[in-house]
């Protein structure tokens, strides 16, 4: 489901937005979400987080590295701290 937002812009602004959206042969609205979506995106601690342990995850795995060589580390860095 989805919601209105209405937002005051200035006329020229929204000229110029219409017209680089229909350029791209978008919506005003389809171009307000994706800006409203990757703000949010780049905000969102929590999602950064995820996607930085994917990222770590992913080239552990390419490198044969898995959780019981992961947690041996972890173990060995806090004994030794």
């Amino acid at each position: 489901m989805s919601t209105q937002m209405i937002v005051r812009i200035d006329p020229n602004l929204k000229d110029k937005v219409n017209n680089l959206a229909k350029a791209e042969g978008k919506s005003v609205s389809e171009v307000v979400r994706e800006l409203l979506e990757e703000y949010v995106k780049n905000r969102d601690i929590g999602q950064y987080v995820d996607d930085l342990w994917g990222r770590i995850g992913s080239k552990l795995a390419s490198r044969g590295i898995g959780p019981e060589e992961i947690q041996k580390v972890i173990q060995k860095v806090r004994t030794e701290g």
